[in-house]
């Protein structure tokens, strides 16, 4: 367990990481008696999203939205690439040092002989941070699943399920039906429930009517129009024209941006928005490692596609998008990932594979994922025993034209945003 007090960020977060044994244990009584014990009812609305995929973009439009509004925003996500200050946010700017600690330490302070884990700790933390700063509206990202993850344990005001796909089997079931019951556990009754995939399991949908959520889902209820110069958002007898295109690129990003607006015409009452702050937060949205792009005479493009969902939308975006020269993919992904379903939609794209070998308790070696992309692969493989290894590669070999693509698990893109940024 944690003992000593530290002001120091990066020793709090060294600690955490050997306090507990397990990353993930999933259930919400340990967390739920150290939130009462510190007192966490925000009087402030919550939104929480969850969601297999777009759960980073849909809080990054809403964060960027009620900005432009003018409303003091607090923002938990996770995973971070860089920094662990990545996951909170306040008013948009990542929560320094001292004010992570302070929360690290409230929750220390509470949680006597209840055993959290790292997650968990910082979830709370991350809450105890927008009660201490007076935030007008805290945006929650789920870290797995929905019904057990810590998250949940906030009484959210409306909640979004972005989409449902295969991912964490392990601990979430090996079917849509069983991860849209895990997923749908975030909606509560009588409040908004959006769901933003096009084609939900009957396992959400019932779930939803069973409790009495108010269920909103695209297609039915809201929804989205493309036009050549510009997109319309439409929910429940209201329309929106003449809205910009996103900042994040890629079709799949307007079902995320409409997520985000079915969200916000949900909670109208509690924090109203006007279509020229939707607008200008469509056009300020930022988010590292979604499609991000490093122009140079090789274009660099960073995304961490580590499902087949995201698979598909990045090689959507590459084919839309296609480089003057060759395509160079740096590839790295956790064991547990599904290899061969992020690999397939992808397999006729690169030139040349520069497989890397994660470390870590689920990482796994070059020379394992290699197998596994095996012949699915058109271009040459070459192993790397890590991810700036494969990166220093591919430049080598990158003429000017060129594109690299750096995907899969956060880590490789976090690995090579180091070296770029």
């Amino acid at each position: 367990m944690v003992s000593a007090l530290t002001s120091a960020l990066s020793d709090w977060l060294a600690r955490l990481e050997q306090a507990y044994p397990h990353t993930i244990e999933l259930g919400l009584e340990r967390v739920a008696q150290v939130c009462d014990a510190m007192r966490l009812q925000p009087s402030f609305p919550v939104i929480l999203v969850g969601g297999t995929n777009g759960k980073g973009s849909t809080c990054a439009y809403l964060e960027s939205i009620l900005r432009v509004q003018g409303c003091k925003t607090g923002l938990f996500t996770s995973p971070h690439l860089l920094r662990y200050n990545e996951r909170v946010r306040i008013n948009g700017l990542e929560s320094s040092d001292d004010s992570v600690v302070a929360g690290l330490e409230a929750v220390e302070a509470a949680r006597g002989n209840i055993s959290l884990t790292y997650f968990e700790h910082g979830t709370l933390a991350a809450m105890w941070q927008f009660v201490q700063a007076g935030v007008d509206v805290a945006i929650i990202e789920v870290g797995l699943g929905g019904r057990l993850d810590a998250t949940n344990i906030f009484d959210p005001d409306v909640s979004v399920v972005t989409s449902i796909d295969l991912d964490h089997q392990a601990w979430l079931g090996n079917t849509r039906e069983a991860i849209g019951f895990e997923k749908a556990g975030i909606y509560r009754a009588g409040k908004p429930a959006i769901c933003g995939d096009p084609d939900p399991p009957r396992s959400l949908v019932e779930h939803a009517r069973n409790i009495g959520a108010d269920l909103i889902r695209t297609g039915p209820d809201f929804g989205h129009e493309s036009h050549e110069q510009c997109w319309e958002f439409f929910m429940r007898g209201i329309r929106l024209p003449g809205l910009p295109f996103p900042a994040l690129t890629g079709k799949h990003q307007l079902r995320n941006a409409a997520s985000a607006l079915a969200a916000l015409a949900a909670v109208g009452d509690h924090v109203p928005v006007t279509i020229s702050s939707i607008r200008q937060g469509l056009m300020n949205v930022r988010l590292p490692g979604r499609f991000q792009k490093i122009q140079g005479p090789v274009e660099i493009v960073l995304d961490v596609a580590h499902n087949p969902e995201s698979a598909r939308a990045l090689a959507e975006n590459l084919r839309s998008r296609p480089a003057r020269g060759k395509n160079h993919a740096v590839f790295a992904l956790l064991a547990d990932k599904d290899a061969e379903g992020v690999i397939t939609p992808l397999k006729d794209i690169f030139d040349t594979w520069f497989v890397a070998g994660l470390s870590g308790e689920r990482g796994q070696s070059g020379e394992t994922l290699a197998a596994k992309l095996g012949n699915h692969a058109k271009g040459r493989i070459s192993i790397h025993v890590d991810p700036s290894d494969a990166f220093s590669a591919a430049r080598l070999e990158a003429f000017e034209g060129d594109r690299i693509v750096v995907f899969g698990s956060f880590h490789v893109v976090a690995e090579i945003l180091k070296t770029v940024s």
